[in-house]
């Protein structure tokens, strides 16, 4: 109990810092949609997705690697810890080195303005130099810390993306001979949205500094072999898992007709983020319950205390997407005031149920860490990103971005299926199949009829709604009253 208690807490610090950034990019969409229009929109996600991507390989399975090794015995924790920063530093100095000096090259290859090319090269540099001292925090279970920083981040982008937009425009207009004109995009103000995130990503990495200090640079050779081995699986699943969540707006930007693409790209994009409320749940989670996972992994009902914590899991990601679903329109007014964007809307459902499928993977992945047997991991991860290629390039050209959210939900389920299969295999956890399944099946089902047959009628979603609350209270009202007091 006390456990659980410990573990749903530091879920909800975690949140915080992994909700507000996921809340920054929501509460800048209205902004973005109503500044930037369909195609500067969509320039904006595909160029992310490409951060995406570069952020996994830059840090290149390190975090978990060094999650592993500081809590094996045989391995002194200043060790571990200074040569996962050393191996870091290098390779992220080497990569922004080429970067800069190839910038033109990478800008005619990828089809964006060099300057968009310096800001990405830059902001992968500094994130990847904030890997360690992040890692450091959660490690040491200093959560608050590592809160405020992220939420310094957070404000920090926010205030300068309304500077940008806002009050920069204000400035120029009724100034027109003042210094401000020179920072002044009337054109490309997609930019300002990357020069906002380097400014921020700039700042955390100079707040981060003392934990470069605290560790010091050092390198072991046999423990960065180890640490390699260990963490390369886990990149090479993290490749899969970004290719899985961005490389559809990659793959809608080459593969449509270049007048269409940036705009498609951008309706895709905007709609796809009304599935982020999933994702924050799933993130957070992920977050509190990985220190836990390792840390716990001895305990004698670990899997015990696994199978209980995947269902409660379940139990509020199914909740959550019918919540979601019943209250879609309200979502979109709020979120996406642009109707011009509304045409994607009916992919949301698709997203929501995708970013289930992939917590739960995530939830049931366990198996695989504490067993160290990350290279089923990255078997999955690839299975899931090949599915993820291959439905794109057959269904984008016949039916545009609906291919791409079908293709997301293929993806995330047949992984869900895998880890649980093989998990069964080689680390059995007694899973409350029949409750989990009865939860996400009425989930799922009660959102279809919500959203396509009775066409988003949010009294009769409601009252699905409500029926699945009273189902849930009468399979689960024991463990509801055990453990959380009710």
């Amino acid at each position: 109990m006390g456990v659980l208690k410990k573990l749903f807490q530091q879920t909800a610090i975690y949140g915080i810092a992994t909700v507000l950034p996921r809340i920054l990019s929501i509460v800048l969409v209205p902004l973005y949609v109503s500044v930037l229009g369909t195609e500067q929109f969509g320039i904006y996600a595909s160029l992310m997705a490409f951060l995406i991507l570069g952020n996994v390989v830059l840090s290149y399975g390190m975090e978990t690697a060094f999650f592993r090794f500081i809590n094996k015995e045989d391995q002194p924790k200043k060790l571990v810890q200074s040569t996962a920063l050393t191996s870091l530093v290098v390779s992220t100095l080497l990569f922004v080195t080429v970067g800069l000096l190839f910038k033109s090259q990478i800008s005619n290859i990828l089809e964006f303005r060099p300057e968009y090319i310096l800001y990405a090269v830059l902001i992968l540099g500094l994130d990847a130099l904030c890997v360690i001292p992040f890692v450091w925090y959660r490690a040491n279970e200093r959560p608050t810390t590592y809160t405020i920083i992220k939420v310094g981040n957070v404000l920090i982008n926010l205030g300068f993306n309304l500077f940008f937009f806002l009050w920069l425009p204000v400035l120029v207009r009724d100034n027109t001979d003042s210094i401000w004109n020179s920072w002044y995009l009337a054109e490309n103000k997609v930019g300002y949205v990357f020069i906002a995130n380097l400014i921020a990503s700039g700042l955390t990495f100079l707040f981060l500094l003392p934990i470069y200090l605290k560790i010091n640079l050092g390198f072991n050779a046999s423990v960065w072999k180890r640490m390699m081995a260990y963490g390369l699986p886990v990149l090479v699943a993290g490749i899969a898992f970004s290719i899985n969540e961005a490389f559809d707006k990659i793959l809608l930007k080459y593969m449509l007709p270049e007048d269409i693409a940036e705009s498609e790209v951008g309706i895709y994009s905007a709609c796809y983020k009304l599935g982020v409320f999933m994702t924050l749940f799933a993130t957070a989670f992920r977050l509190g319950i990985e220190p836990f996972f390792f840390n716990h992994a001895s305990s004698k009902n670990a899997k015990e205390t696994y199978a209980l914590i995947t269902k409660f899991f379940v139990i509020f990601g199914s909740l959550i997407l019918l919540v979601v679903v019943v209250f879609i329109d309200v979502f979109k007014v709020i979120l996406i005031p642009d109707s011009a964007f509304w045409e994607a809307l009916h992919i949301v459902p698709i997203i929501l149920l995708a970013n289930l499928c992939l917590g739960i993977y995530h939830n049931l992945s366990v198996w695989y860490k504490v067993t160290d047997r990350t290279r089923f991991g990255a078997i999955v991860s690839i299975v899931g990103a090949g599915i993820t290629l291959v439905l794109n390039l057959l269904l984008i050209p016949l039916i545009s971005y609906n291919g791409s959210a079908i293709a997301t939900l293929a993806a995330y389920g047949v992984m869900m299926i895998l880890s649980y299969t093989l998990g069964k295999k080689y680390y059995p956890v007694p899973y409350d199949m029949k409750n989990i399944s009865v939860f996400l099946i009425l989930s799922i089902v009660f959102s279809y009829l919500s959203f396509y047959t009775f066409d988003r009628d949010i009294a009769l979603g409601s009252l699905l709604l409500l029926i699945f609350l009273s189902i849930l209270y009468f399979l689960e009202r024991k463990e509801i009253k055990r453990y959380f007091k009710f």
